[in-house]
């Protein structure tokens, strides 16, 4: 049994269509992240699971519960679901404990001591309890914010851009974090985000959105190795198209050598084999493109972005396409220095050319 399904989502407001047609199915124990761009839809997505919003069609079920269809919704406080807001929305003229055991008002007082008790410690603020919210770091009021959320033991966890008021130094660390205390209560999660680094260190799958849509529904590691179109292998991680020619079904050539995929690839007039040399387009990662001194390929260095233990180089090749390489910093070469490079690519992804 799914702990949150979504079939054929639909929300609107009046003529414009915000989320167009979105399934997805989170089990028990999961934490899921909806990414993508400003505009793209997540936040309404996020607050119709909530159910602060009404949907213009599909359906939402929690723990296989209808919660959500044209001209019907279950208010949010009966959902058991617990929100964790970019402002925090901590209450400031309560204490630490009290903001944490805010949704615990049914529970005896010595029962609802010790969950908040117990939360405290989870989220590592044992002992400030007594303190106000404005006594504390942003990274200590997010953690109460997700401490407050946690406490009803509610079915679902939402997180709406929780991290985006933090450094980057903290975002970071405090969402790994953040993964462990929700994978050590046992909650399944929805983080929205348009953050990959965010969306890679919390969630096992995630749904990248663009225009309304799912673009793709995915673990990380194939959102960055197999994208399932342009928009998701550009937007995920870093990379360029260049040019390459098909010459058969598992091979295509490049200016930097010839690749092979294990997986068919379409050529431009749409068929996987023809060996006409059909355009498509090859997307390289940083990663693919190696520094080698005692390679006869040369490319020229027009751009460097230092970063600490790597360089990103931005190289041209002879024809004046570009790629981009990742490596260590102590090959500190000047713009305008050409150096040796070569191919070193595992897999192929290849679209077809739109040209």
């Amino acid at each position: 049994m799914s702990k949150l399904e979504l079939r054929a989502v639909v929300q609107r407001y009046g003529r414009q269509t915000i989320v167009s047609g979105v399934d997805f199915r989170l089990e028990q124990g999961s934490i899921a992240c909806l990414l993508g761009p400003s505009g793209c839809g997540k936040t309404t997505l996020l607050r119709c699971i909530a159910g602060f919003e009404e949907v213009s069609g599909g359906e939402i079920r929690i723990h296989d519960e209808v919660m959500s269809r044209p001209g019907y919704r279950v208010p949010p406080e009966k959902r058991q679901v617990g929100m964790v807001f970019q402002d925090y929305a901590l209450f400031p003229h309560l204490t630490v404990e009290q903001n944490v055991g805010f949704g615990l008002g049914s529970l005896p007082s010595a029962a609802k001591a010790q969950r908040v008790g117990e939360l405290l410690e989870t989220v590592g603020l044992g002992g400030q309890g007594p303190r106000f919210p404005h006594e504390l770091s942003g990274g200590q009021q997010q953690r109460v914010a997700l401490a407050r959320a946690l406490a009803p033991k509610p079915e679902l966890v939402l997180l709406d851009e929780p991290f985006s008021n933090l450094d980057v130094d903290l975002r970071e660390r405090l969402s790994a974090e953040v993964r462990e205390i929700l994978k050590s209560e046992g909650m399944t999660a929805v983080l929205v985000t348009h953050d990959q680094h965010e969306a890679f260190a919390m969630a096992d799958e995630i749904g990248v959105m663009y225009e309304g849509r799912i673009q793709q529904w995915d673990s990380p590691y194939n959102l960055y190795h197999r994208p399932a179109n342009r928009f998701v292998a550009d937007f995920v991680g870093k990379g360029v198209l260049v040019r390459g020619a098909v010459l058969d079904a598992h091979h295509v050539r490049i200016e930097l050598g010839v690749l092979s995929s294990g997986v068919p690839m379409e050529c431009s007039q749409g068929c996987a084999s023809c060996g006409k040399g059909c355009g498509v387009e090859v997307l390289l990662r940083p990663d693919d493109v190696i520094h080698d001194d005692t390679s006869p390929t040369r490319a020229e260095v027009i751009h460097k972005a230092f970063r600490g233990a790597d360089i990103l180089y931005t190289l041209r090749l002879a024809s004046g396409a570009e790629v981009l390489s990742l490596v260590p910093s102590h090959h500190n070469h000047a713009i305008g220095e050409r150096i040796g490079v070569r191919l070193e690519a595992d897999h192929v992804i290849a679209f077809r050319d739109p040209g």
